[in-house]
């Protein structure tokens, strides 16, 4: 992209306007009068999630399931809803898996999040079974559109607590995730691919990028979504949970899992705090993640 494109681009987002709207336990967001998603920390959920995802045009990337179920489509992993954070052990408890209350660990977002501008926060802790916290985290969000690209650049801070550390556990099952509809299939044709020039789930699967992608035709409308791996994270690039049947993680501490190597330990330590950032391209047509990664680069 050269710097006279870079600069409309940056103008048309910069004069997107952003509306959020407050309901039981959700917030919608709307960009330049169109519903664009809705973050849902619902008591019944386990943890808080993004749904749906849509392109400018308003193509849904993401499967309905369970929040929206749609007739035909497939309801395994009901913990996989729209774009989330989880990891399958934090300081031993599994916040990744659904397995019940009492079973797996809960992301609970404490009081109401906080919006202004185009930016959702949403502090919240890590709860065990039994009602211990954890970890301490913050979940925030900002939206935007140029008109092509519909755009979600997400931070997510871990904290452990007060003396304490924190324990991020190596298992594949884990990151910040998002959970794509069923077109997105790569048996049904969808194209997966990442930053190395590797396509299909084979390839991609447990490798290190910078970004992963999925395209598929939905609605008659060639779309999908990217997930770019900021330069600041922690062991990046990072390694991805990268699926056919529809699910993108990326992943940085599942190293054992992804390479095979039972002697390795992915495990990561925190004392204090840590910062994982991402970008979330929601785009229709020709894709060019590699571009929306040079420009995530540089973003502050």
């Amino acid at each position: 992209m050269n710097r006279a494109a870079l600069s409309l681009l940056l103008a048309a987002c910069a004069s997107a306007q952003t509306r959020f709207v407050e309901g039981p336990q959700r917030v919608d967001v709307y960009v330049n009068g169109k519903a664009f998603t809705t973050f849902h920390y619902e008591d019944h959920w386990d943890k808080p999630f993004l749904h749906p995802l849509r392109t400018w045009s308003g193509v849904e990337v993401t499967r309905g399931y369970p929040v929206a179920p749609r007739e035909g489509e497939t309801r395994d992993h009901e913990w996989h809803r729209g774009l989330w954070f989880g990891h399958g052990d934090v300081n031993g408890v599994d916040f990744w898996r659904e397995l019940g209350r009492g079973k797996s660990g809960r992301i609970v977002v404490r009081g109401r999040p906080k919006t202004g501008g185009a930016r959702l926060e949403a502090p919240c802790d890590f709860v065990a079974p039994g009602g211990r916290r954890v970890a301490s985290g913050l979940l925030a969000f900002h939206f935007s559109t140029d008109g092509r690209v519909n755009t979600i650049d997400a931070a997510v801070t871990l904290t452990a607590e007060p003396g304490g550390t924190l324990r991020l556990g190596d298992t594949e099952d884990g990151g910040f995730a998002l959970r794509y509809a069923d077109e997105f299939k790569e048996e049904r044709g969808a194209i997966l691919r990442n930053s190395e020039g590797l396509t299909g789930t084979k390839q991609i699967w447990g490798k290190r990028a910078r970004w992963v992608d999925y395209s598929a035709r939905r609605d008659g409308v060639l779309a999908g979504a990217a997930i770019l791996d900021h330069p600041s994270n922690p062991r990046h690039p990072t390694y991805w949970h990268a699926r056919g049947y529809g699910v993108n993680s990326a992943n940085p501490f599942g190293v054992r899992d992804f390479t095979g190597d039972k002697t390795a330990d992915g495990s990561f330590e925190v004392k204090g705090s840590v910062t994982f950032r991402y970008r979330v391209v929601l785009h229709e047509g020709a894709a060019d993640p590699e571009a929306w990664w040079r420009d995530f680069r540089s973003a502050r």
